[in-house]
């Protein structure tokens, strides 16, 4: 990874929290008490659209990880990134925090609506690109092209953007802009989910952790940082309370009383998907790598996120408090598969399966060819 993390799912995690009091955390109208039905409906809804980016972006990492395409090319998390992330994750919450204290909450959010915008139209027409392609027929007529940005003379030029589309990705982008006015302009509840499920299945095809061994230092340490941000202060709170942006999911509990104009919201941060799901996306890829035609670790820790979010809510809506999600994902999600890894004697093979970036594995390749030559 970079020296910066992706703005959406460092912000996501600067807010990785779980809260069912919408009213409160998202509007600041009167109290309404839910029914059974909407918050069951409201619960069922958020774990279902959890389960989208992590099932199909963790499939979608195993085929980018093999693509030559600068604009597919993931972004490979280390050790020593998976470390400093808590610390980058907390300066940026805390920033945010300062932010709402000191400036007034209307204009940031104006500022923040601009720049979701923007990012949320690129990464909802990257997650259409792939559905376009099987939607168009064979002949349509789909052009190539390319926006190259080179910098230097012909003996050092050095390329800064090297990106390729063609037509499909130019309607994918049409289709993502208007998603993106419609948030501008009515801040919805729908085309707030679109942009998040789209930051999310980015998130988790993109981002890749280098071996099992990173992540649980990433998972551990935001597991520590979860729970302090969220029971030691109300600085978490705080800011997803004040926070506009579509980095978080969000379904009213409201929604069988008032229709698509509810406004009583329960909410999952982006961070309680992303973080989990690179680990499980990592999970598959070592499937693949075994060769044995199964996908025994990614399923027993796609069973434990699914086991770890239903305790989530359980226990927050036993409360009725706003709860770290992470407490209960990361035991699942690293506990359930390295039990299974205990069982079948695979341990220490989980353990050292390592992946190497793709700019990394293409240098190894063209010193080897120039060794041969």
């Amino acid at each position: 990874m970079s020296e910066t993390e992706p703005v959406p799912v460092a912000a996501a995690e600067a807010l990785n929290i779980t809260d069912s009091n919408g009213t409160q955390a998202l509007n600041a109208s009167a109290k309404f008490v839910a029914t059974p039905e909407g918050t069951a409906l409201a619960y069922g809804s958020l774990v279902f659209m959890a389960l989208l980016p992590i099932f199909f972006g963790a499939l979608r990492s195993v085929t980018c990880s093999k693509s030559k395409n600068a604009s597919d090319m993931p972004e490979t998390i280390t050790g020593r990134d998976a470390a400093r992330f808590p610390i980058i994750a907390s300066c940026t919450l805390f920033g945010l925090y300062l932010f709402f204290k000191v400036f007034s909450q209307e204009y940031i959010n104006l500022l923040l609506s601009v720049y979701f915008f923007g990012l949320g139209v690129l990464a909802l027409s990257h997650t259409m690109s792939p559905l376009m392609s099987r939607i168009f027929p064979d002949s349509f007529s789909n052009k190539q092209y390319q926006l190259l940005f080179t910098q230097g003379a012909e003996e050092t030029k050095e390329e800064i953007v090297n990106y390729e589309f063609d037509t499909k990705n130019l309607v994918c982008l049409l289709i993502s802009s208007v998603v993106g006015v419609w948030y501008l302009l009515k801040k919805h509840w729908i085309a707030n989910n679109l942009f998040g499920l789209a930051f999310a299945l980015n998130g988790v095809e993109l981002l890749h952790l280098n071996n099992v061994s990173t992540g649980c230092i990433l998972l551990g340490g935001l597991f520590v940082y979860d729970v302090f941000w969220v029971f030691g202060t109300n600085v978490m709170v705080t800011v997803a309370k004040s926070f506009e942006a579509p980095i978080k999911l969000v379904f009213p509990q409201d929604l069988l009383e008032r229709g698509l104009e509810a406004s009583n919201f329960a909410m999952l941060g982006l961070g309680d998907i992303v973080i989990p799901g690179i680990f499980i996306a990592l999970l598959l890829r070592f499937d693949v790598s075994l060769k044995k035609n199964s996908r025994t670790y990614f399923y027993s820790s796609f069973l434990a996120y699914i086991f770890g979010l239903g305790l989530t809510i359980f226990i927050m809506h036993t409360f009725k408090h706003a709860q770290p999600a992470l407490l209960y994902l990361v035991p699942a999600c690293v506990g359930f598969p390295v039990i299974v890894a205990l069982i079948k004697g695979e341990l220490t093979e989980m353990f050292r399966y390592e992946e190497t970036p793709p700019e990394v594995a293409d240098g190894k390749e063209d010193s080897e060819k120039k060794k041969d030559q």
